[in-house]
């Protein structure tokens, strides 16, 4: 008789996991983030201020990128053939740094080439600021996610402690519940969304820095083409 009453709560008690797991189930993900409590805010907008970044530079660097070995070799046909009008046009013909750094020292041509390379260097600044724009604000959110997340833990905790102090002792797990959703909750959100800012905070860095290396290596050349001539004729 005993053993026939034990089966039949064991029955119960799994019937009642069951129901708990089906119940936990069907909680959509945002009533799942909902349990985060107020943290969750400036997370969200944290998260979408990284979205944005992200989406913005990608694009930006993307858009960037040109042909250096062709446009030089036009450039300097343009040049060979007296037209540094056309040449001017010609870069303004394009929206990327390489021609704007260009054309800064095409516009210089006929001063020592001591001035010309000043224009270059001031032009290709000016680019690398442009191309740099908002990196911080990506840094920023990799290094604040996690701490607001991490806050998260410890205003979670603090309920959940409260709750206890306000029960005299007679804990009940369902009670502590809400603190322990949002401990878990805004530490895990703050930690992926830190993680994917600072892994993209990488990568784009990393594509900048060649980027960069680019348009040095193309100044370079361009310095070299305009001293060619000048090279020939000395021989």
């Amino acid at each position: 008789m005993n053993i026939l009453l034990l089966l039949i709560q064991q029955d119960a008690e799994a019937d009642t996991l069951a129901q708990m797991l089906d119940d936990e189930a069907s909680m959509t993900f945002f009533e799942i983030l909902s349990q985060g409590g107020i943290l969750m805010i400036p997370l969200f907008v944290l998260s979408i201020l990284a979205i944005y970044v992200i989406a913005e530079r990608w694009r930006t660097l993307n858009n960037s990128m040109m042909d250096v070995p062709s446009m030089l070799n036009n450039i300097e046909s343009l040049l060979k053939n007296g037209s540094q009008r056309k040449a001017v046009e010609y870069c303004d013909s394009f929206d990327k740094p390489l021609a704007r750094i260009l054309k800064a020292g095409i516009k210089r041509l006929g001063r020592p080439i001591s001035d010309i390379e000043d224009g270059i260097r001031n032009a290709g600044k000016k680019e690398t600021y442009y191309l740099e724009t908002r990196m911080n604000w990506l840094a920023t959110i990799a290094g604040v996610a996690p701490l607001v997340g991490f806050t998260g833990t410890v205003t979670g905790m603090i309920r959940a402690f409260m709750d206890i102090q306000s029960l005299q002792g007679n804990v009940n797990p369902s009670v502590l519940a809400g603190g322990i959703w949002e401990a878990l909750i805004t530490t895990a959100t703050g930690l992926i969304v830190g993680i994917i800012a600072y892994g993209f905070y990488n990568y784009l860095l990393g594509k900048i820095n060649r980027m960069i290396f680019e348009l040095e290596n193309a100044s370079s050349d361009f310095i070299d083409l305009l001293q060619a001539p000048s090279q020939k004729k000395s021989n």
